[in-house]
């Protein structure tokens, strides 16, 4: 039989799901859905169209475990089944969620022409189909106990390819890698840390320990210690963490240091610069070799609209600076401490934003006898 280059996966119909549930074909393993593992799978295999009996509750969910150049038809239509097996090529068939295992023999999943398949299911979906030839590779999941035991071999199968792949991996048993992502050679993974989604870890990398990266492209040379990053891009030979927290929508550069209890958010920030310790960026354009102060906040909502603030180049912010959005701070421009900024700085100037200090003589010292207390 020639090589399929169709597919049809028939997913559990919409009224047969309880409500607050999904479809056993949509559940993760190892973060990754089964049905983007069944895809993934089909494809590299030279499959290059998918057909997937679908209702509409779930059929944008389904339609999302593809990627978006792939051409698949999400439907529970018989005329567009219909329409989908109008051909004399191959077609494989997955009558249940599935995942992929090398030393799996021949079972429920079959491959049988597009033409019989027509005729057969002229009259509904059935298992009565003629010079059908099955398919090995495949191991069936029944429920989400199924999973739970796969989830374990097929974790530790994942490590040991990267392993192969010249990754270093301190303890195998204590990191899940989703199939998806991609791991440069020489990169360390160490103990409690979680890579997931489509992630792309570059060379000579250290990842954790209790790391957490997902959806997030990462360059070489880069260390996330004890961190999350979400759905953003951060460069070579940069430092986050510890205890950092990378929003979606951020664009990290080169050689730059995001450090303990910081967060960014939608945020692009320039080669260079360093932003240490106990400071929130959100919603900003951060030139190249700044410096934030510890402390110091973009404050870019005003309880009906997020605004942004850009920083120049080779900018100093000193501690405890307020950015208030949206306001720019100039190239080479300072803060000083403690100000709260709510107007442009020009490039090369000092901003200074606060109250001059007062000192009011012997006020302690009154206070405490108000009290009855010494010193």
């Amino acid at each position: 039989m020639d090589q399929p280059k169709r597919a049809v996966l028939i997913m559990e119909e919409d009224a047969l799901v309880p409500a607050h549930s999904k479809p056993l074909m949509l559940e993760a393993v190892l973060f990754c859905p089964i049905l983007t593992w069944m895809g993934n799978r089909l494809r590299a295999d030279g499959v290059q169209r998918f057909f997937v009996v679908c209702g509409p509750r779930f059929a944008e969910e389904a339609k999302a475990c593809f990627p978006a150049e792939a051409d698949v038809t999400v439907s529970e239509r018989q005329e567009d089944l219909n329409a989908f097996l109008n051909t004399p090529d191959t077609v494989s068939v997955l009558l249940r969620p599935a995942l992929p295992m090398e030393e799996a023999g021949p079972g429920f999943a079959y491959a049988v022409p597009g033409y019989e398949l027509q005729e057969a299911w002229k009259n509904g979906l059935t298992n009565r189909v003629e010079a059908a030839e099955l398919l090995d590779r495949w191991v069936p999941v029944f429920s989400l106990e199924t999973v739970a035991e796969l989830e374990l071999v097929l974790r530790d199968r994942i490590v040991k390819r990267h392993i192969q792949n010249g990754v270093r991996v301190m303890d195998p048993s204590a990191v899940y890698i989703d199939p998806r992502v991609s791991i440069g050679r020489g990169t360390m993974v160490l103990p409690g840390s979680i890579l997931r989604g489509e992630t792309a870890v570059g060379r000579d990398c250290v990842i954790g320990p209790n790391a957490m990266v997902r959806d997030c492209t990462v360059g070489d040379e880069t260390e996330i210690n004890a961190s999350q990053a979400n759905e953003s891009v951060i460069g070579s030979r940069t430092h986050v963490g510890p205890f950092a927290y990378i929003r979606p929508g951020c664009a990290i550069g080169d050689d730059i240091k995001v450090g303990d209890f910081v967060e960014v958010k939608n945020s692009t920030i320039g080669d260079g610069t360093k932003i240490s310790h106990l400071t929130y960026v959100g919603d900003s354009d951060v030139g190249k070799k700044v410096n934030f102060g510890c402390g110091t906040v973009t404050t870019n909502y005003d309880g009906f609209k997020k605004y942004r603030c850009t920083i120049g180049d080779g900018a100093f912010l000193g501690c405890n600076t307020n950015l208030v959005a949206p306001v720019t701070v100039g190239d080479g421009s300072y803060t000083a401490a403690g100000s709260t900024v709510t107007e442009e700085v020009p490039p090369d100037a000092l901003a200074v934003a606060r109250s001059r200090q007062k000192n009011i003589e012997g006020w302690a010292a009154r206070r405490r006898k108000l009290h009855g207390k010494d010193r």
